[in-house]
C-alpha cells in the first residue's frame, strides 16, 4: 500500500476535498507548510508536523512538532516539505494550498512537483476546481468516467515523447509535446474512462474535480 503524505501550504485551500479525503483515511501524515497551519487551524485539524520559516504565518506554533528554517534560504518552504516527505519514505504526496494566489509561487510549486515526480514519487496538487497529476514516463494517469469537463496536458520537460490521451473527445497517440506549445490544451471528457500517459519526459495533467 502506498504511504501518503498531505502537504498544506498557504495558498487557496480546498478544505472540503481535504476533509473528505482525511475522513476516508487517505492520509498517513499531514505537514502544515508555514501559513498552511492557519488553514488547518480554521478547519480544526492538527497537523503531525509544521515546517517553514514562518514569515507568512507570523509566529512559530506551540505544542506541535516543528521544523524551523531561516528565511535566508535558496529553497521554498514547499520544496523543503517535499524533501521532508521523501526522507520519511512517503511515496505519494497530495499538496494542498499550492495553487492560486501569487503566480510565481504556483509556477515554483509546479516545478517542484515535476522534480519529485522525476525522483519517483506520485504527486498530486489539489486546487479549488482541479487536481494536477504529475506523470514521468513511462507511466500514465488514469481516472474513472466523467460525463463532462475539460482536461489539459502540458510538457514540463523540454520535450516529452510518446504522449497519449484516451477516453476523451480527441485521442492522441504517440505525440511529441514540448514546453513551447499550447498543444494539449482543453480536451473534453465524454463519459469514458480516461488514460493519459507519456513514454519519456514529465507531463502535468489538469483534471477537473
Amino acid at each position: 500500500m502506498p504511504r501518503i503524505c498531505a502537504l498544506v501550504g498557504a495558498g487557496d485551500f480546498n478544505a472540503e476535498r481535504f476533509l473528505e479525503m482525511r475522513s476516508g483515511g487517505a492520509f498517513d501524515y499531514v505537514i502544515a507548510v508555514d501559513g498552511g497551519y492557519a488553514s488547518l487551524e480554521d478547519v480544526g485539524v492538527a497537523p503531525d508536523m509544521v515546517l517553514g520559516d514562518f514569515d507568512s504565518l507570523g509566529y512559530v506554533p506551540k505544542g506541535v512538532r516543528t521544523s524551523k528554517f531561516s528565511a535566508h534560504k535558496d529553497k521554498s518552504d514547499m520544496e523543503l516539505a517535499f524533501e521532508c516527505a521523501k526522507s520519511r519514505r512517503f511515496d505519494t504526496i497530495y499538496a494542498f494550498g499550492v495553487l492560486g494566489g501569487r503566480l510565481d509561487h504556483t509556477v515554483a510549486n509546479m516545478q517542484v512537483g515535476a522534480r519529485f515526480s522525476e525522483l519517483g514519487l506520485t504527486v498530486f496538487m489539489v486546487g479549488m476546481s482541479e487536481v494536477l497529476a504529475f506523470v514521468t514516463g513511462p507511466d500514465a494517469f488514469e481516472a474513472e468516467a466523467r460525463e463532462s469537463g475539460t482536461v489539459s496536458v502540458f510538457s514540463l520537460s523540454d520535450v516529452c515523447e510518446g504522449v497519449f490521451e484516451r477516453g476523451m473527445e480527441w485521442d492522441l497517440d504517440d505525440v511529441t509535446l514540448t514546453s513551447r506549445t499550447s498543444q494539449g490544451l482543453s480536451n473534453e471528457l465524454v463519459g469514458e474512462p480516461v488514460m493519459v500517459g507519456v513514454e519519456k519526459g514529465t507531463i502535468v495533467v489538469f483534471f477537473p474535480l
